[in-house]
Protein backbone atom coordinates (compact mmCIF):
# COMPACT_ATOMS: atom_id res chain seq x y z
CA UNK A 1 0.00 0.00 0.00
CA UNK A 2 1.07 3.40 -0.61
CA UNK A 3 0.54 6.83 0.81
CA UNK A 4 0.35 9.80 -1.49
CA UNK A 5 0.58 13.48 0.67
CA UNK A 6 -0.46 16.08 -1.80
CA UNK A 7 0.14 19.82 -0.65
CA UNK A 8 -1.86 21.98 -3.29
CA UNK A 9 -3.41 25.08 -3.76
CA UNK A 10 -6.75 25.25 -1.95
CA UNK A 11 -9.15 26.57 -4.69
CA UNK A 12 -7.80 23.19 -6.75
CA UNK A 13 -9.07 21.25 -3.67
CA UNK A 14 -12.41 20.16 -5.01
CA UNK A 15 -11.12 19.17 -8.84
CA UNK A 16 -8.60 17.05 -7.21
CA UNK A 17 -11.21 15.04 -4.89
CA UNK A 18 -13.60 14.76 -8.12
CA UNK A 19 -10.76 13.35 -10.09
CA UNK A 20 -9.82 10.86 -7.21
CA UNK A 21 -13.81 9.50 -6.84
CA UNK A 22 -13.71 9.65 -10.70
CA UNK A 23 -10.75 7.13 -10.64
CA UNK A 24 -12.49 4.75 -7.50
CA UNK A 25 -10.74 6.16 -4.80
CA UNK A 26 -12.98 6.62 -1.55
CA UNK A 27 -11.01 7.70 1.49
CA UNK A 28 -9.68 11.22 2.05
CA UNK A 29 -7.90 13.20 4.64
CA UNK A 30 -7.86 17.04 3.90
CA UNK A 31 -5.73 19.17 6.60
CA UNK A 32 -5.12 23.15 5.88
CA UNK A 33 -1.61 23.94 6.17
CA UNK A 34 0.71 26.93 5.50
CA UNK A 35 4.12 26.91 4.12
CA UNK A 36 6.54 28.52 1.14
CA UNK A 37 8.59 26.66 -1.65
CA UNK A 38 10.49 29.33 -4.50
CA UNK A 39 8.12 31.25 -4.41
CA UNK A 40 8.72 32.15 -0.86
CA UNK A 41 5.85 34.29 -0.12
CA UNK A 42 4.57 37.70 -1.32
CA UNK A 43 4.33 41.56 0.03
CA UNK A 44 0.87 43.45 0.72
CA UNK A 45 -0.13 46.31 1.13
CA UNK A 46 -2.28 46.64 4.85
CA UNK A 47 -3.84 50.13 5.82
CA UNK A 48 -0.80 51.74 3.69
CA UNK A 49 1.94 49.65 5.45
CA UNK A 50 3.70 47.13 3.61
CA UNK A 51 4.31 43.72 5.12
CA UNK A 52 5.54 40.46 3.99
CA UNK A 53 3.71 36.94 3.85
CA UNK A 54 6.15 33.98 4.07
CA UNK A 55 3.50 31.62 4.81
CA UNK A 56 1.14 30.88 1.84
CA UNK A 57 -2.28 29.04 2.23
CA UNK A 58 -2.40 25.91 1.36
CA UNK A 59 -4.20 22.57 1.72
CA UNK A 60 -2.60 18.95 2.46
CA UNK A 61 -4.90 15.94 1.27
CA UNK A 62 -3.61 12.40 2.65
CA UNK A 63 -4.96 8.88 0.92
CA UNK A 64 -3.66 5.89 1.13
CA UNK A 65 -4.31 3.17 -1.72
CA UNK A 66 -3.36 -0.27 -3.12
CA UNK A 67 0.16 -0.20 -4.99
CA UNK A 68 -1.76 -0.89 -8.31
CA UNK A 69 -3.55 2.40 -7.58
CA UNK A 70 -0.94 4.33 -6.39
CA UNK A 71 -0.33 5.98 -9.82
CA UNK A 72 -3.53 6.85 -11.15
CA UNK A 73 -3.57 8.59 -8.07
CA UNK A 74 -1.12 10.67 -8.87
CA UNK A 75 -1.60 11.30 -12.12
CA UNK A 76 -5.36 12.32 -11.28
CA UNK A 77 -3.55 14.83 -8.79
CA UNK A 78 -0.84 16.29 -10.72
CA UNK A 79 -3.87 16.84 -14.02
CA UNK A 80 -6.42 18.29 -11.58
CA UNK A 81 -4.04 20.74 -9.08
CA UNK A 82 -1.93 22.13 -12.18
CA UNK A 83 -2.13 25.26 -12.99
CA UNK A 84 1.04 25.88 -14.99
CA UNK A 85 1.95 28.53 -12.37
CA UNK A 86 4.78 28.64 -9.34
CA UNK A 87 3.14 27.17 -6.37
CA UNK A 88 1.20 24.03 -7.44
CA UNK A 89 2.49 21.98 -4.88
CA UNK A 90 3.70 18.82 -3.95
CA UNK A 91 3.68 15.20 -3.94
CA UNK A 92 5.32 12.40 -1.58
CA UNK A 93 4.25 8.66 -2.04
CA UNK A 94 5.47 6.58 1.06
CA UNK A 95 5.08 2.70 1.81
CA UNK A 96 2.93 1.79 4.48
CA UNK A 97 3.24 -1.09 6.41
CA UNK A 98 -0.02 -2.08 8.18
CA UNK A 99 -3.57 -0.42 7.93
CA UNK A 100 -6.28 -1.34 10.60
CA UNK A 101 -9.78 -0.14 10.71
CA UNK A 102 -10.55 0.68 14.45
CA UNK A 103 -14.18 -0.35 14.42
CA UNK A 104 -13.84 -3.79 12.77
CA UNK A 105 -10.42 -4.82 13.15
CA UNK A 106 -9.88 -5.30 9.61
CA UNK A 107 -6.37 -5.27 8.49
CA UNK A 108 -4.36 -4.83 5.04
CA UNK A 109 -6.22 -3.21 2.33
CA UNK A 110 -9.55 -4.58 3.36
CA UNK A 111 -9.36 -1.83 6.02
CA UNK A 112 -8.57 0.85 3.29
Amino acid sequence: MKKIEAIIKPFKLDEVKDALHEIGLQGLTVLEAKGFGRQKGHTELYRGAEYVVDFLPKVKIEVVCSDDMAERAVEAIMQAARTGRIGDGKIFISDVGEVIRIRTGERGEDAV
